[in-house]
């Protein structure tokens, strides 16, 4: 996945207009030719490459959800990813903020973790699939162990409400807390900015107009 993402980003390299092909002259010239063509573009085929793999590998190693974006007014599996502990650190605790308007939330049972939720009243009455409902879970907690060494992803199962407004954006702040250490994955981008201005961006869903 990693080279697949870096790729994609290579393919946006820009090349330059082709330089002729000496027919005749003796190796000299040729080998020149071959140099004049092919090494600038090594270069900057490498250093784009380097580029891409170091800000791939950036946002894999951040706590981030595995589909990124959905349409409103329909069911969504939030499959938050956690790639890493603490500096090598295991992770104990994985604690998942459900945001406004992510609603009737169910998450799904580990096998080896204990399993916690928290209720409470939504800041407004919305209309679910059966029914309106004006509270749910607003917070999961999962609490067992995984190495550093190690990957897992943590499931929870819901719904967009219709009354969200697409083109924004929805955070889901998630807390790893591990034997030594904890990540925050908290910080929301200002204004101007994107996740990858920030050291523990909070894992983002965008929303989409409702499917016909």
């Amino acid at each position: 996945m990693l080279w697949h993402s870096a790729l994609g980003c290579v393919a946006g390299l820009k090349l330059q207009p082709c330089i002729s092909r000496p027919v005749f002259g003796d190796a000299f010239a040729r080998k020149r030719w071959r140099s004049a063509v092919f090494k600038p573009f090594g270069s900057r085929l490498s250093a784009t490459l380097i580029a891409c793999l170091l800000g791939t590998a950036t946002a894999s190693a951040h706590a981030t959800l595995e589909v990124q974006q959905a349409p409103v007014n329909s069911g969504y599996k939030a499959v938050m990813r956690v790639p890493h502990g603490c500096n090598g650190s295991a992770t104990l605790k994985v604690r998942i903020q459900i945001p406004e308007g992510y609603i009737g939330v169910k998450p799904m049972p580990k096998a080896g973790w204990t399993l916690e939720t928290v209720r409470g009243k939504y800041a407004k009455e919305y209309q679910s699939y059966h029914a309106k409902i004006s509270e749910g879970v607003k917070e999961v907690i999962w609490t067992g162990k995984l190495l550093d060494e190690n990957y897992d992803e943590f499931v929870v199962s819901g719904q967009l409400a219709g009354d969200l407004q697409p083109g924004t954006v929805m955070y889901f702040p998630t807390v790893q807390e591990c034997e030594v250490g904890v990540h925050r994955w908290i910080e929301i981008p200002e204004a101007g900015k994107s996740a990858h201005d920030y050291k523990e961006p909070a894992p983002a869903l965008k929303l989409l107009p409702p499917a016909n």
